[in-house]
């Protein structure tokens, strides 16, 4: 008898039927050959998709953080199509403007089903006159995650774009000419998907460090020519303005945080989209240095405004979910108090530890806003789909103050209305309205309006800017929908709080 076969009977003897079939063999373990080192590259996307295993009915995702420069989607889904899969889920964690391919790819069959932040463009349009026969499921940032926690949304294959990585799948946003920033929505994606696609535009020497995305997350790694215009991250909605009525609610926004209570050595804020919105932090910087005030962090999309004030010491620690400017990308790489955060530890409902519920005063936009102070993002005055939920509703009811920054007026469109046409944020998690005519505080909050009357702000009723609005634009028709639903809109724990309906033509 061998040494082996002796060995094989002591272990036969020794352990339960299923414990020896592991051992059955032991001859095989000192015949292993090495595994192959460049098993995860992959020579085209075709390759890729093929070796995930992808197949009709799955679902797919991808993450936006280039923005209205993305390039990956629509790469992705050519392929896709012409390999011929059919029925696709598509969760990317939003889609911009440059999406409008995929409406060819829903009319053709290749995809079925869309959950997503937001919709733009030509997408938004043709989806809001009743392209998809199922609605499109609308989540906040921090939604998203709660759904993929849930169950109800499990993602097969995730395409993840970035500017570099190794052979082995170490990644992040900022090392490469396409410097997106923060992977921040990719994080869930890779953490939690069956199979990882990541698409490079440059291979860099193994350990590729700091690590985003990390090799243990990545399955097949795929180089192209472009993953995205960087230049494009900073457009439209995450522009910086130098729109005279934007200044102007800014400033005032500015004075109400000021004198707010909140104001103080180690606040904490957040500024979302929108050009009032953003505009926030210009006029803040002159309050914080007059005051000697620093904040311990700021929290969401990051802009160049906060890098500056971060930078100036006003700022100490920013938390990065999304880069919303090239300058807040390249910030990533150099500033050792610029933390790169998931969507998850950002503001998930269901998360351990939610940034979102540290944060004390967040300054929002608005499409419309309603005299119950309910908040709409989503959809415009003709009720075609061209917004994002994003994290407005994460941050409003999680906020110690949350501030909506709009005009009264847009064109001859009111933005304050007597209801909202779709509620994205509820009106209980808004605490002060700031426009170009008056700020009006939440009645809910009477200890609030007291604060900053007595602080010399002065305060008007939300119903007197209503009718102000009204006296400026006169009574809009109303917008005519048919039956048919084209969008649910989730709230951030995964709760129905509206639907969307199709735009009567």
């Amino acid at each position: 008898m061998t040494q082996q076969t002796q060995r094989q009977a002591r272990v036969s003897a020794f352990a339960h039927d299923d414990a020896s079939r592991l051992f059955n063999d032991i001859g095989k373990v000192q015949q292993q050959t090495q595994k192959p080192r460049n098993r995860k590259l992959c020579t085209d996307l075709e390759e890729a998709i093929r070796r995930s295993g992808l197949k009709d009915g799955m679902t797919i995702s991808f993450h936006h953080a280039f923005r209205g420069g993305d390039l990956v989607v629509n790469q992705v889904l050519k392929i896709i199509a012409d390999m011929g899969f059919r029925n696709l889920t598509l969760a990317s964690s939003s889609l911009s403007s440059c999406h409008s391919p995929l409406v060819e790819h829903i009319r053709h069959g290749v995809i079925s089903k869309i959950y997503t932040s937001g919709l733009r463009g030509t997408l938004a349009e043709e989806i809001s006159r009743g392209l998809l026969k199922e609605p499109v499921q609308i989540h906040s940032h921090g939604g998203r995650a709660n759904l993929i926690h849930s169950g109800e949304l499990s993602i097969d294959v995730a395409f993840l774009g970035v500017p570099s990585c190794d052979e082995f799948g170490n990644a992040n946003g900022y090392s490469g000419n396409a410097c997106c920033g923060s992977l921040g929505y990719a994080k869930v994606d890779a953490e939690t998907a069956n199979s990882v696609i990541m698409l490079t535009e440059e291979l860099k020497p193994y350990p590729h460090n700091p690590a985003s995305l990390k090799q243990d997350e990545v399955d097949y790694i795929v180089q192209i020519k472009r993953v995205g215009d960087a230049d494009k991250i900073g457009a439209d909605a995450t522009r910086m303005t130098s729109n005279p009525r934007e200044l102007l609610i800014a400033r005032r926004a500015a004075d109400v945080i000021e004198k707010s209570g909140l104001f103080k050595e180690g606040f904490s804020l957040q500024t979302g989209t929108g050009g009032a919105s953003l505009a926030v932090t210009r006029f803040l910087e002159e309050k914080m240095r007059r005051h000697n005030i620093h904040a311990d962090f700021a929290l969401g999309g990051i802009t160049s405004t906060i890098v500056d004030l971060h930078e100036k010491g006003y700022i100490r620690k920013l938390l990065d979910v999304q880069s919303f400017d090239r300058a807040a990308a390249e910030s990533l790489a150099r500033n050792p108090n610029h933390i790169e955060i998931s969507a998850n530890q950002y503001a998930c409902f269901d998360s351990k530890g939610a940034s979102v519920d540290r944060l004390d005063i967040v300054v929002l936009s608005a499409l419309e806003i309603d005299t119950q102070f309910n908040v709409n993002v989503l959809t415009g005055s003709d009720g075609v789909i061209r917004g994002a939920s994003g994290g407005h509703s994460d941050t409003a009811v999680a906020s110690k103050l949350s501030i909506i920054v709009a005009p009264l007026v847009r064109g001859r469109i009111p933005t304050l209305v007597d209801e909202v046409i779709t509620c994205v944020t509820p009106g209980s998690s808004i605490d002060i309205l700031v426009t170009d005519h008056g700020i009006a505080v939440n009645p809910a909050r009477p200890e609030l309006k007291q604060q900053l009357e007595s602080a010399g702000i002065q305060i008007v009723s939300i119903q007197s800017l209503r009718e102000r609005a009204e006296l400026l634009t006169g009574k809009p028709d109303p917008i005519e929908f048919t039956d048919n639903v084209v969008a649910v809109v989730r709230y951030r724990d995964g709760s129905i709080i509206d639907v969307v309906h199709q735009v009567k033509e």
